[in-house]
């Protein structure tokens, strides 16, 4: 996680943020509006025009896709320090997903051409960026292979890891653990494991008969993480 100079900025956690110097996050704030978002609002919808770049301050956002048959597919979630939507900026074409706040999130939207007249003038922030795409695409391409190689059980597995170590914090004193903080229903944990809602059902059941994990609604406590992991492949 990197340290904020300014006490007034978040603890930026993730991402293209994280990854900046003080002087560059402080560019890029500055370039933007804040914009406030609760919980189930849409920052911006699949198929709309691309007109701003999304820095993420607090809160939560998930980023899907919906099928011609009206499959959800969960493609990832973005935290405090994310930047979202600035693939689309560069060549103008239609938003490829839909982002919506999965708890009340806040937000500075960079119009598009003071985004790219920031990455031409301040190489620095340009670097940044590249990597910060090339990640994303990486784990695009990682995502899709896990679909074929594992089974349901494997792929979620990997997602509750996934969490808990992005979004997790140490359970109660009667559990112990790590509690994921992520609100995530279900059917969204389906859409972003490519199963469906049953299957998923079946996966957490038998993680928390070998007890590896506990459940309540859109809560999820990781006993052991360590062989979680290991039931991940």
């Amino acid at each position: 996680m990197a340290a904020s100079a300014n006490p007034n900025e978040p603890a930026w956690q993730f991402g293209f943020m994280a990854a900046l110097t003080p002087s560059a996050r402080e560019a890029v704030l500055q370039l933007g509006r804040r914009r406030t978002y609760a919980t189930g609002e849409s920052v911006f919808y699949e198929g709309d025009p691309s007109v701003f770049a999304v820095v993420v301050l607090a809160g939560r956002l998930k980023v899907s896709s919906t099928s011609e048959d009206g499959h959800d597919t969960v493609l990832a979630f973005r935290g405090p320090g994310d930047l979202i939507g600035e693939l689309s900026l560069f060549d103008g074409s239609p938003r490829p997903a839909t982002v919506a706040a999965v708890e009340p999130a806040e937000v500075v939207l960079i119009t598009a051409d003071r985004f790219t007249e920031l990455v031409r003038t301040r190489p620095e922030i340009a670097e940044v960026l590249l990597r910060t795409v090339v990640g994303k695409l990486r784990d695009a391409d990682r995502q899709r292979l896990e679909f074929g190689a594992y089974d349901t059980t494997g792929r979620v597995a990997r997602r509750l890891v996934q969490l808990a170590d992005e979004h997790g914090v140490p359970g109660s004193t009667a559990t112990g653990g790590v509690r994921i903080t992520l609100p995530l229903s279900q059917t969204e944990l389906a859409g972003w494991t490519g199963s469906s809602r049953e299957a998923v059902a079946r996966a957490l059941a038998l993680l928390r008969r070998r007890r590896l994990i506990t459940t309540h609604r859109r809560s999820i406590v990781v006993l052991d993480v360590d062989a979680l992991r290991s039931q991940a492949g």
